[in-house]
């Protein structure tokens, strides 16, 4: 500012010195009548021309100064540290991004629609495959997705790629209506579920580097479908080298899961598998009894004979101390259903994999009637809260036995009531119907 000033000062004090200079020449009396008169209009003309100037110089400067302070504000955008965003409801979900920039859009939420059966093949499903399915009875909607299991942060994880705006309508309500959560997976963050996060080490914020990618924990995201653990964006999965569009969502409410998966996996090409994400199942029948599915009385031979249940409880304290690892089966490390469906297999009997499958694995009774080696469940999620998240072997006089979390080993501890699902008794014929 003080150069500018010097300057028009300087050209006024110049047009003065011009104004006030008389060159020693001797004219004839016409022409200093003439110049006389001329003066004047010289004199506003020159004032004109430097009050222009000024003015072009202000607004220039002006520019400018508001150009550099455009520029500042971007460089000044501070981009330190995710925080944690809770929310009253439903707990520890996402991340605020640690990008300056604004994540790409993400779709509005619309409707809710309830998946019923997921589906996988080896190779991108063809439109054709695809197209058949959608036309198959009973079948409302079917989502496309890319599924493979990739490795994050060390463990091995069933991993979806999708895309924002159209799959958060099949996770679970909690999930779906969180807008911030499904931008931070558009913006190329993973989405992982509560029992990753929390039981499995993974938490919120956290980065790390897998297929030489760096990949920030965006969000806790129960999706509500099997052993799914992690969600990222498409064009992250084809960063990470999953296949594209070899997994179909499937929402059908009005017809029979099991009937429907049966004719589905015909039109699958060979190696394609079918799972029920929300099975309803059936009690078994003893022979030539009529089925009945609201029977509250089970037949005796419908659970764990008595050397069953002590084989499944003697194979699990042999495991006390091992290490909790989130994935793990055994037999030198576990996770909490991982060590269920080991400690089961001992003995012959066949359970599914993941917990909230394992709940409806047979009948929930009441707890004051628990026998050793029933299974007792948690709905620890805040994501979900109706999302079954842990399970434990009841070992009797109050107590359980489990493999808690990360950092934990395996152990016997009195049971916790806090956020307690339920008591279920295993049933092999209903176990081995859960997919």
């Amino acid at each position: 500012m003080f150069d500018r000033r010097t300057r028009v000062s300087g050209l006024i004090r110049e047009a003065r010195q011009d104004l006030a200079y008389r060159p020693r020449v001797k004219y004839g009396h016409r022409a200093i009548h003439i110049m006389r008169r001329a003066v004047p209009v010289i004199s506003v003309l020159v004032v004109t021309v430097l009050a222009a100037d000024l003015m072009i110089l202000v607004q220039l400067s002006g520019r400018s100064s508001e150009a550099v302070a455009l520029r500042r504000s971007v460089v000044a955008q501070p981009t330190g540290p995710a925080q944690p965003v809770r929310r009253a409801q439903d707990g520890l979900v996402e991340t605020r991004p640690t990008q300056a920039a604004a994540p790409p859009p993400v779709a509005p939420l619309t409707a809710i629609r309830r998946p019923h059966l997921f589906i996988v093949a080896n190779k991108p499903l063809s439109p054709a495959v695809v197209a058949k399915i959608t036309k198959t009875r009973g079948v409302r909607s079917v989502e496309r997705a890319d599924a493979a299991e990739v490795t994050l942060d060390g463990k091995r994880v069933q991993t979806l790629g999708v895309n924002p705006s159209t799959f958060r309508a099949y996770t679970p309500k909690p999930t779906a209506g969180s807008d911030r959560l499904w931008r931070n997976v558009s913006a190329g963050e993973v989405a992982v579920s509560f029992v990753l996060g929390n039981d499995g080490g993974m938490p919120l914020g956290k980065t790390f580097t897998t297929a030489r990618r760096t990949l920030r924990v965006g969000a806790y995201a129960t999706m509500g479908m099997g052993s799914i653990d992690a969600v990222v964006s498409k064009p992250t999965a084809r960063a990470l080298g999953i296949p594209e569009n070899n997994a179909l969502v499937v929402s059908a409410p009005q017809v029979d899961s099991g009937a429907l998966r049966s004719t589905l996996l015909r039109i699958l090409p060979r190696g394609g598998q079918i799972a029920v994400i929300n099975p309803v199942l059936k009690s078994p029948e003893a022979p030539g009894q009529a089925v009945n599915p609201g029977r509250t009385v089970w037949p005796a031979d419908a659970f764990l004979a008595a050397p069953q249940i002590k084989t499944v409880l003697t194979a699990a304290v042999s495991k006390l101390g091992r290490p909790y690892v989130w994935g793990a089966e055994g037999p030198d490390s576990f996770d909490c259903s991982g060590l269920v469906q080991w400690a089961y297999a001992q003995a012959g009997i066949t359970v599914p994999r993941v917990t909230h499958q394992q709940f409806v694995s047979g009948p929930q009774i009441p707890f004051d009637q628990a026998q050793p080696g029933d299974l007792l469940f948690w709905r620890n999620d805040p994501t979900n809260p109706g999302y079954v998240s842990h399970v434990a072997i009841y070992w009797g006089d109050g107590k359980m036995l489990h493999a808690p979390r990360t950092g934990d080993v395996v152990k016997i501890v009195p049971v916790s009531t806090r956020n307690f699902a339920g008591v279920v008794r295993i049933s092999p014929g209903v176990a081995a119907q859960v997919r």
